[in-house]
């Protein structure tokens, strides 16, 4: 008996389907000499602190720093009835060997491997490696298991990257909440990416806009401007020589641009673009692409490549083909199919480029929720686009002269939209677009020698512009190129976390309070609260650097591939944390850096603020929010039950409650139901019963 264990159970049962392991059993499916069972994620944690001594227990200044020398672990409470499914039959005399089916990347090689360890599982495994959970690559991936050993580089790059960010988490957390007097959450990853945001608006407000000015010059067919000038006075010394007279081309450019394809999307450019033209979150387009694989509609999400390899031009070929008939605005347009564009073996490490996969045609695209869907029409149109002719535009740049000063216009017109086709075409499919570069001037037939008899001028003012607030997107490609400048040229990029790990270290600033989602006229940015702000004041370098953050990330690079030791790393983070207790310092009980706060119980619904405990009731924390559970409300009241922190913060996670005891003033008896929430979008939500199902 063979036993493969994999990450959901949603991904068990396809697998379990192509292995013919149709059988329901208690945990598990059986059949054809498989059994198939799953994690539910992390089973498995690194212990806390206390499991290595009692004392930990409580926070003291004393104790720090914590420095395991035999790190423990444990089962996560919530998941000790899968993870007891997967010790029994891992132990099982029938089974001969384990086959690990997680997800193929860091994070999958370490959910099984400590759950291997803590059952005890001594028996050989293999890994299945694959990027889709297509029938094809399922049953392809099993004819090519490959033995365990050699994934262990990527366990080991997985194990560091947990116990550094333990051991920074847990002591730094630890160290300034108690020299502050309150929770300060701090990360190895998530501390320098607030900073990122901390620093942008610093540069805003430090900002101290000045005007200048350019004059116009109208010649009727085209319109030129001068260089910024900084005085006023000069620009309309300028106007009033120049008006009414001749104005002579003095130099002309002309040439052909070609603007190349797009590449293929990996998981950070998806998220900025969808984020950009969607305006949904980093974690929202992850969980939609997520959702896409396990329907096997998309290959695996998390991936840094944007290439394919070459073993796959045939089906690609066949992929763009079938795909083009896919949605209404592109079945009437020409797709090409220049593969050589997208295919680069050197660039594809362990996954390939996140595409469609040839399992949409003839799904019913309907039947997916909005999300998935407009993320699968983003996939379908990048993967035409990539394997398009380039965009072919004129553009011309002409110098004009008139009294001695010089006034420039630049033009373009596009001779052949190319790939661009394509991209139009779904742009007009959106509700609404985001505002494009300014769209240069068609200007006239012009030569060398031409003249404009009489010109009209015009003084403009304008204002420098402070540096934007970040958006999502900009954050994601702040976070994908941190350290990029202190690099060289021919050196391997480095980056903020990776492309699984982006969306969930924006997600936890937002839930501990220290960066906050705001709308504006031009869309959602990403804001630093006080909170935020504060405690990038009082933290050392070594915490906020994202330069040093992106050096530990190409650290754990090298020791996927064997380059590096993972002892050297673990010893390199060790000295980091006893530095920053040695130089830690008392701080006042009176300090007044950190304002008094309230606990955060979720995330708004609406506007992606926290929400916080107030005597009345759970309120969002953004004032131009009006999102609010109120404790004393009808519903509520009618069933004699009391809104607990407990209850909202299950409906502002999961829009729903499962409550004990409810009361009815029909029977006068309780009850147990789940409760619904249904936002109105109005000053009071509305809530609703559903009733487990009677069998």
């Amino acid at each position: 008996m063979q036993f493969v264990v994999t990450e959901k159970p949603s991904v068990a049962r396809t697998i379990a389907a192509v292995l013919g392991a149709s059988e329901k059993k208690k945990g598990y499916l059986e059949g054809n000499g498989y059994w198939v069972s799953w994690c539910v994620g992390h089973l498995v944690e690194l212990a806390t602190p206390s499991a290595y001594d009692e004392r930990y227990a409580k926070w003291r200044l004393e104790d720090l720093p914590i420095l395991p020398q035999d790190w423990q672990y444990t089962v996560i409470e919530s998941t000790k009835a899968p993870f007891s499914v997967l010790r029994t039959l891992m132990n099982d005399s029938r089974v001969t060997s384990i086959i690990c089916a997680t997800d193929a990347g860091r994070e999958g090689e370490l959910i099984f491997r400590l759950v291997y360890s803590l059952c005890g599982c001594t028996k050989p495994v293999k890994r299945l490696w694959i990027s889709s959970l297509e029938d094809v690559a399922i049953a392809e991936g099993f004819q090519n298991l490959r033995p365990a050993r050699e994934y262990d580089p990527l366990y080991h790059a997985a194990l560091c990257r947990a116990q550094a960010d333990w051991l920074v988490g847990i002591n730094a957390t630890r160290l300034y909440s108690i020299q502050y007097h309150q929770l300060l959450n701090i990360g190895r990853v998530m501390t320098p990416t607030l900073a990122l945001l901390v620093e942008r608006e610093a540069q805003i407000q430090a900002f101290r806009s000045t005007p200048f000015y350019t004059v116009r010059l109208d010649c009727g067919s085209l319109t030129a401007a001068s260089e910024r000038l900084t005085e006023r006075a000069e620009a309309e010394q300028i106007a009033a020589l120049c008006d009414g007279k001749e104005a002579r081309v003095s130099k002309l450019e002309q040439k052909e641009h070609l603007e190349q394809p797009p590449r293929l999307y990996d998981l950070t450019s998806l998220q900025r673009d969808a984020n950009r033209l969607l305006g949904y979150t980093a974690q929202q387009t992850l969980d939609y692409a997520q959702s896409l694989y396990e329907k096997k509609l998309a290959s695996y999400p998390r991936t840094d490549s944007r290439y394919l390899t070459s073993h796959m031009e045939e089906s690609t070929k066949a992929l763009v083909k079938s795909v083009s008939k896919t949605f209404p605005f592109t079945k009437e347009l020409p797709v090409p199919c220049n593969l050589s564009q997208v295919i680069d073996n050197s660039k594809v490490s362990d996954h390939h480029a996140l595409i469609p996969t040839a399992s949409i045609t003839g799904y019913d695209l309907s039947s997916l929720p909005a999300g998935e869907r407009s993320i699968l029409t983003m996939l379908v149109t990048r993967l035409l686009c990539a394997v398009g002719t380039p965009c072919r535009i004129h553009e011309t740049a002409v110098t004009l002269e008139c009294e001695g000063v010089s006034f420039f216009a630049k033009g373009k017109q596009i001779a052949d939209l190319g790939w661009k086709t394509i991209e139009k075409a779904y742009r007009n499919t959106l509700k609404s677009v985001p505002a494009e570069e300014t769209a240069a001037q068609e200007l006239p037939p012009l030569n060398d020698q031409m003249t404009f008899l009489p010109v009209t001028t015009s003084v403009h003012e304008g204002k420098t512009a402070p540096p934007k607030s970040y958006t999502e997107a900009m954050l994601l490609s702040a976070m994908e190129n941190a350290g990029v400048g202190e690099r060289p040229d021919d050196a391997e990029h480095k980056g903020l976390g990776t492309p699984a790990t982006r969306a969930g270290i924006i997600e936890k600033l937002v839930k501990t309070g220290q960066i906050e989602r705001k709308q504006s006229k031009k869309g959602c940015v990403l804001l630093p609260t006080q909170k935020g702000v504060s405690l990038i004041t009082i933290l050392p370098e070594a915490l906020q650097s994202p330069l040093l953050t992106a050096e530990w990330e190409q650290q754990l690079k090298q020791i996927e591939r064997s380059e590096l030791e993972p002892a050297l790393f673990l010893q390199e983070i060790t000295e980091m944390v006893r530095g920053l207790v040695q130089n830690s310092h008392s701080v006042p009980k009176n300090s007044v850096l950190f304002a008094e706060e309230s606990q955060m119980i979720g995330v708004c619904p609406r506007c992606g603020s926290a929400v916080v405990e107030r005597p009345k009731g759970f309120l969002c924390s953004s004032r131009d929010c009006r999102f609010a559970l109120w404790r004393e409300n009808p519903f509520f009241a009618a069933k004699k039950k009391e809104l607990t922190a407990a209850i909202a913060s299950a409906l502002l996670k999961e829009g729903r409650a499962f409550v004990k005891g409810l009361y009815s003033p029909k029977s006068g008896k309780t009850y147990d139901a789940t409760i619904v929430l249904e936002d109105s979008g109005g000053p009071y939500v509305n809530f609703k019963l559903e009733f487990p199902q009677k069998r």
